[in-house]
């Protein structure tokens, strides 16, 4: 993991086309100003996990439907 100190209204480059700035320090706070392109996926890490536990149950319940419906046909 790569550590860098940035002080309120310093940015940090991610490539070419994104850029993290501080925008403010409030006690145990950190408020960050994000410039990407709009087709890159920004989330808090809470949501991003909570959106890749709902698809993999999706996916799951998927698998079973698929499974359930080769049973059947294949029982036939």
């Amino acid at each position: 993991m790569l550590v860098l100190s940035r002080k309120v209204n310093q940015s940090i480059k991610i490539g070419d086309d994104m850029e993290l700035t501080v925008i403010s320090i409030e006690g145990d706070q950190v408020k960050l100003g994000i410039d990407a392109p709009k087709n890159v996926d920004i989330h808090r890490k809470e949501i991003y996990l909570a959106i890749q536990e709902e698809n993999t149950n999706a996916s799951d319940a998927n698998l079973d439907i698929l499974k359930n419906l080769s049973n059947g046909i294949s029982g036939s």
